[in-house]
């Protein structure tokens, strides 16, 4: 049976920790952050973890983590 191929757009887009904890950047950072609040925008800073609803999406496209 051949290798699967890893999608490599959604392997950039996310970060694997242990435990298979996938973690991916908050969208909606690039422009027009003046006008949110200081909370929304300092949130926008971190990593999120990824649904559990996306998780068997995900594993399909990156099957080799």
């Amino acid at each position: 049976m051949a290798k699967l191929k890893t999608h490599k757009a959604l392997r950039k887009r996310l970060h694997i920790t242990g435990r298979h904890k996938l973690l991916r950047r908050q969208a909606g950072q690039d422009h027009f952050n003046a006008r949110d609040t200081g909370k929304k925008t300092k949130n926008k800073r971190r990593d999120v973890t990824l649904s559990n609803t996306h998780r068997k999406a995900v594993q399909k496209l990156i099957p080799y983590r």
